[in-house]
């Protein structure tokens, strides 16, 4: 599984450069720098008053959502593995005026390098198909949530990633579940923010988790399903 892990991470580590740069404005940096950009309307409908809550991001990247959510009045630690994405996180931090605190670790030792509780935990938009292990990812989830807190997390359907685009179709390429350790394994010679920069590290693994497995997972950790809602589009 490490070996997975690291060339995942050696990917991410590469693309901070070129999403921090945000020539296609993929990312809209310098809008959040301006403090003129909030969360996207799902989360920003959905997530309720932060203000003074202690917050957990889990899998940061470069810390955008970490820093809307700061100005939002939330007390908020951005976690992520990638030390080129936490150095950035930290630096836009500073730019923007924001009290953020920024951690290096892998999601699976957040409960080790954060000290919790937390009242809110927070992740959104492919994440949990970097984790092997949903188990374990619930866990820590639940063990890091204050009395009360709660999980927010936004993702891409699962029943969508199976499906590839072909000639103008959408085709059945990947299975609808994946073992642990056997991902689908991808080679891109570009980022997803349609920036040209050629990437070193292609090589990237990822995980299909089944709707039953994601939201099974935490209830077995010990949360209650508060709120569940689909949408009609990605963000």
């Amino acid at each position: 599984m490490e070996e997975f892990t690291e060339a995942n991470r050696m990917s991410w580590d590469e693309r901070v450069r070129i999403h921090l740069r945000d020539r296609t404005g993929f990312y809209d940096v310098q809008a959040v720098k301006d403090g003129t950009r909030d969360l996207i309307p799902i989360e920003a409908g959905e997530i309720g008053d932060v203000t003074g809550k202690r917050l957990l991001h889990l899998q940061c990247h470069f810390g955008l959502d970490s820093l809307m959510l700061a100005r939002r009045g939330a007390r908020v630690t951005g976690l992520d593995y990638s030390p080129a994405a936490i150095a950035a996180a930290r630096v836009l931090a500073q730019d923007c005026g924001l009290d953020a605190r920024f951690v290096e670790a892998n999601v699976y030792d957040a409960a080790s390098a954060v000290k919790g509780p937390f009242s809110v935990v927070y992740s959104t938009w492919g994440t949990i198909i970097w984790l092997p292990d949903l188990d374990r990812w619930a866990e820590i989830v639940a063990s890091l949530l204050a009395p009360g807190g709660f999980l927010y997390f936004a993702d891409a359907h699962p029943g969508i990633l199976p499906l590839e685009e072909e000639d103008g179709h959408l085709v059945f390429r990947y299975g609808w579940r994946t073992a642990p350790g056997m991902p689908d394994a991808f080679d891109e010679a570009t980022t997803y923010t349609g920036d040209a920069d050629r990437l070193s590290h292609t090589r990237t693994y990822e995980w299909i988790h089944p709707f039953s497995r994601v939201v099974g997972a935490l209830l077995a950790a010990g949360l209650r399903l508060d709120m569940l809602r689909e949408h009609e589009r990605l963000p």
